[in-house]
């Protein structure tokens, strides 16, 4: 079991976008008494550009559930850099979907099932279903999706 993600990733043939350097005054991850912190992390293009848009307006529904996954490919990224491997971690517990929308715009929920079906594809559904809270707000940069993450490690 504990070595599900790194079989699962070979499997689905997951590819990682470079990660992110920090764009401010934080640090990408920390742990803390057995769990790991992931900073809020955004699409990142596998040529390292950001993705653009705001759902509801510039891209649809669809579009941003993919950028919730790309988001989730980032953040894996990140994990692996600045971390270790993701064999290391037991299960996700907490995930903070952000989702760049209109006003009128009601189904984020929907877009973060792009990152939470992705965590499932790799760490299992008793492992990777945390506790999740998906909310609407402006973003940073036109990025369509933030998201940020605690993870249980293995002891």
């Amino acid at each position: 079991m504990k070595d599900r993600p790194l079989e699962k990733i070979k499997e689905l043939k997951l590819e990682f976008p470079p990660a992110p350097k920090p764009a401010g005054v934080y640090r990408p991850i920390l742990v803390v008494d057995g769990f790991l912190y992931v900073s809020g992390q955004a699409p990142v293009n596998f040529d390292g550009t950001l993705m653009q848009g705001r759902v509801g307006d510039t891209i649809t529904l669809e579009e941003g559930k993919i950028a919730a996954r790309q988001v989730g490919l980032t953040m894996l990224s990140t994990i692996q850099t600045h971390f270790g491997p993701l064999n290391k971690i037991k299960r996700l517990v907490k995930v903070l979907g952000m989702v760049n929308c209109t006003p009128d715009f009601q189904k984020q929920p929907l877009v973060i099932n792009g990152f939470s079906e992705l965590m499932v594809d790799v760490f299992g559904e008793e492992n990777g279903i945390g506790v999740r809270s998906a909310v609407g707000m402006m973003l940073p940069d036109g990025i369509p999706v933030e998201i940020e993450a605690v993870f249980e490690l293995h002891k």
